[in-house]
Protein backbone atom coordinates (compact mmCIF):
# COMPACT_ATOMS: atom_id res chain seq x y z
CA UNK A 1 0.00 0.00 0.00
CA UNK A 2 3.05 2.22 1.01
CA UNK A 3 4.48 1.51 -2.23
CA UNK A 4 1.09 2.63 -4.43
CA UNK A 5 1.19 5.87 -2.03
CA UNK A 6 5.19 6.43 -3.24
CA UNK A 7 4.41 6.05 -6.86
CA UNK A 8 1.60 8.16 -6.88
CA UNK A 9 3.83 11.21 -6.50
CA UNK A 10 6.87 9.78 -8.37
CA UNK A 11 4.67 8.40 -11.33
CA UNK A 12 3.61 12.52 -12.31
CA UNK A 13 7.64 13.34 -11.80
CA UNK A 14 8.33 10.56 -14.51
CA UNK A 15 5.28 11.92 -16.90
CA UNK A 16 6.63 15.50 -16.29
CA UNK A 17 10.13 14.64 -17.01
CA UNK A 18 9.24 12.45 -20.26
CA UNK A 19 7.02 15.30 -21.11
CA UNK A 20 9.96 18.07 -21.93
CA UNK A 21 12.52 15.14 -23.03
CA UNK A 22 10.05 14.64 -25.51
CA UNK A 23 8.70 18.12 -26.68
CA UNK A 24 12.55 18.86 -26.93
CA UNK A 25 12.50 16.46 -30.26
CA UNK A 26 9.88 18.44 -31.54
CA UNK A 27 11.06 21.48 -33.63
CA UNK A 28 10.48 24.58 -31.86
CA UNK A 29 7.70 26.32 -34.35
CA UNK A 30 5.38 23.23 -34.04
CA UNK A 31 6.15 23.00 -30.24
CA UNK A 32 3.36 25.39 -29.18
CA UNK A 33 0.63 23.67 -31.71
CA UNK A 34 1.13 20.56 -30.83
CA UNK A 35 1.16 21.32 -27.00
CA UNK A 36 -2.11 23.04 -27.50
CA UNK A 37 -3.31 20.11 -29.29
CA UNK A 38 -2.51 18.16 -26.35
CA UNK A 39 -3.79 20.26 -23.55
CA UNK A 40 -7.04 20.49 -25.85
CA UNK A 41 -7.28 16.34 -25.65
CA UNK A 42 -6.65 16.71 -21.82
CA UNK A 43 -9.67 18.71 -21.08
CA UNK A 44 -11.90 15.87 -22.44
CA UNK A 45 -10.34 13.27 -21.02
CA UNK A 46 -13.20 13.36 -18.00
CA UNK A 47 -16.20 13.09 -20.38
CA UNK A 48 -15.98 9.63 -20.39
CA UNK A 49 -16.45 9.22 -16.45
CA UNK A 50 -19.11 12.17 -16.16
CA UNK A 51 -17.85 12.19 -12.47
CA UNK A 52 -19.26 15.71 -12.33
CA UNK A 53 -22.58 15.32 -14.39
CA UNK A 54 -23.55 18.09 -16.97
CA UNK A 55 -19.92 20.17 -15.57
CA UNK A 56 -17.65 18.08 -17.68
CA UNK A 57 -19.51 19.40 -21.05
CA UNK A 58 -18.78 23.01 -19.75
CA UNK A 59 -14.92 22.07 -18.67
CA UNK A 60 -14.41 20.49 -21.99
CA UNK A 61 -16.17 23.89 -23.34
CA UNK A 62 -13.46 26.24 -21.83
CA UNK A 63 -10.59 24.40 -21.61
CA UNK A 64 -11.02 24.07 -25.41
CA UNK A 65 -11.12 27.93 -25.90
CA UNK A 66 -8.45 28.00 -23.77
CA UNK A 67 -6.34 25.47 -25.80
CA UNK A 68 -7.03 27.29 -29.42
CA UNK A 69 -6.10 30.36 -27.96
CA UNK A 70 -2.75 28.75 -27.15
CA UNK A 71 -2.24 27.85 -30.58
CA UNK A 72 -0.33 31.34 -30.63
CA UNK A 73 0.72 32.01 -26.90
CA UNK A 74 2.31 29.83 -24.04
CA UNK A 75 0.60 30.98 -21.59
CA UNK A 76 -2.99 30.23 -22.94
CA UNK A 77 -1.69 26.16 -22.93
CA UNK A 78 -0.39 26.92 -19.15
CA UNK A 79 -3.51 27.95 -18.06
CA UNK A 80 -5.52 24.99 -19.52
CA UNK A 81 -2.92 22.67 -17.87
CA UNK A 82 -3.64 24.87 -14.27
CA UNK A 83 -7.95 24.96 -15.50
CA UNK A 84 -7.04 20.87 -15.47
CA UNK A 85 -5.23 20.96 -12.50
CA UNK A 86 -8.28 22.27 -10.50
CA UNK A 87 -10.28 19.54 -12.40
CA UNK A 88 -8.37 17.09 -11.32
CA UNK A 89 -8.34 17.88 -7.35
CA UNK A 90 -12.19 18.59 -7.58
CA UNK A 91 -12.62 14.72 -9.25
CA UNK A 92 -9.97 13.37 -6.39
CA UNK A 93 -11.93 14.71 -3.80
CA UNK A 94 -15.05 13.83 -5.52
CA UNK A 95 -14.23 9.93 -5.68
CA UNK A 96 -14.14 10.02 -9.39
CA UNK A 97 -10.78 9.58 -10.82
CA UNK A 98 -9.73 10.13 -14.29
CA UNK A 99 -9.14 6.71 -14.47
CA UNK A 100 -11.51 4.54 -13.12
CA UNK A 101 -9.39 1.61 -12.31
CA UNK A 102 -6.40 3.96 -10.69
CA UNK A 103 -7.70 5.00 -7.42
CA UNK A 104 -5.44 8.10 -7.05
CA UNK A 105 -4.99 9.01 -10.92
CA UNK A 106 -6.77 12.20 -10.14
CA UNK A 107 -4.36 13.10 -7.49
CA UNK A 108 -1.14 12.00 -9.81
CA UNK A 109 -2.50 14.21 -12.80
CA UNK A 110 -3.27 17.41 -10.23
CA UNK A 111 0.44 17.23 -9.13
CA UNK A 112 1.94 16.62 -12.95
CA UNK A 113 0.05 19.44 -14.54
CA UNK A 114 1.29 22.45 -12.97
CA UNK A 115 4.57 21.27 -13.94
CA UNK A 116 4.05 21.02 -17.32
CA UNK A 117 2.30 24.65 -16.75
CA UNK A 118 5.11 25.71 -15.15
CA UNK A 119 7.20 24.65 -18.41
CA UNK A 120 4.37 26.08 -20.60
CA UNK A 121 4.89 29.85 -19.12
CA UNK A 122 8.87 29.52 -19.88
CA UNK A 123 7.78 29.25 -22.98
CA UNK A 124 8.15 25.74 -24.28
CA UNK A 125 12.18 25.50 -24.12
CA UNK A 126 14.32 22.21 -24.76
CA UNK A 127 15.95 20.02 -22.67
CA UNK A 128 19.22 20.97 -21.69
CA UNK A 129 21.27 17.77 -23.60
CA UNK A 130 18.97 18.26 -26.50
CA UNK A 131 18.58 22.10 -27.10
CA UNK A 132 21.82 22.28 -29.18
CA UNK A 133 20.06 19.41 -31.04
CA UNK A 134 17.06 20.83 -31.90
CA UNK A 135 18.84 24.70 -32.46
CA UNK A 136 19.01 25.36 -36.44
CA UNK A 137 21.50 24.67 -38.06
CA UNK A 138 23.48 27.15 -40.56
CA UNK A 139 23.74 25.32 -44.19
CA UNK A 140 27.43 24.71 -45.60
CA UNK A 141 28.59 27.46 -47.57
CA UNK A 142 28.78 26.38 -51.24
CA UNK A 143 31.96 25.27 -52.36
CA UNK A 144 33.37 25.17 -56.22
CA UNK A 145 36.77 23.28 -57.51
CA UNK A 146 39.30 25.44 -59.58
CA UNK A 147 39.52 24.46 -63.04
CA UNK A 148 42.90 22.88 -64.13
CA UNK A 149 43.34 21.18 -60.84
CA UNK A 150 43.59 17.50 -60.52
CA UNK A 151 39.85 15.91 -58.93
CA UNK A 152 41.76 15.32 -55.65
CA UNK A 153 42.60 19.30 -55.47
CA UNK A 154 41.03 20.81 -52.18
CA UNK A 155 37.57 22.78 -52.61
CA UNK A 156 37.24 26.51 -52.65
CA UNK A 157 34.69 28.25 -50.96
CA UNK A 158 33.14 30.44 -52.69
CA UNK A 159 32.63 34.09 -49.98
CA UNK A 160 31.30 36.73 -52.45
CA UNK A 161 29.32 38.00 -55.56
CA UNK A 162 32.03 38.27 -57.72
CA UNK A 163 33.21 34.36 -56.94
CA UNK A 164 29.44 33.03 -57.52
CA UNK A 165 29.46 34.87 -61.01
CA UNK A 166 33.67 34.10 -61.94
CA UNK A 167 32.77 31.64 -65.19
CA UNK A 168 34.78 28.42 -64.73
CA UNK A 169 36.16 26.59 -67.49
CA UNK A 170 35.84 23.29 -66.65
CA UNK A 171 39.48 21.12 -67.35
CA UNK A 172 40.15 19.07 -70.97
CA UNK A 173 37.33 21.82 -72.31
CA UNK A 174 38.39 24.20 -75.22
CA UNK A 175 38.52 27.82 -73.25
CA UNK A 176 35.58 29.86 -74.38
CA UNK A 177 36.27 33.35 -75.10
CA UNK A 178 33.00 34.71 -76.21
CA UNK A 179 29.58 34.14 -74.76
CA UNK A 180 26.24 33.41 -76.09
CA UNK A 181 25.42 37.25 -76.91
CA UNK A 182 28.46 37.04 -79.18
CA UNK A 183 30.57 39.82 -76.31
CA UNK A 184 33.75 38.73 -74.71
CA UNK A 185 33.10 36.49 -71.63
CA UNK A 186 34.69 38.54 -68.33
CA UNK A 187 36.43 37.04 -65.48
CA UNK A 188 36.78 33.00 -65.60
CA UNK A 189 39.81 30.81 -65.02
CA UNK A 190 42.19 29.38 -67.82
CA UNK A 191 43.02 26.12 -68.29
CA UNK A 192 46.02 26.92 -66.37
CA UNK A 193 43.98 28.41 -63.55
CA UNK A 194 44.64 31.77 -63.26
CA UNK A 195 42.17 34.06 -62.85
CA UNK A 196 41.81 36.35 -66.36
Amino acid sequence: MAWRRAMSIIAPLIIDLLHVLLNSLIPPRHRRPFNAIVVAGAGAAYLSGGGLGLWEFAFTAVTTYVAYRGLSSWTFIGIAWLLHTAWDVLHHLNGTPIIPFAEHSSFGCALCDPVIAAWCFAGGPSAPASSDASAPRRPPRPTRTRSGTSPAAARVPVSSRWERAVLIVPPGRPDRSRGRCGSPCTGGFSRSGEIT
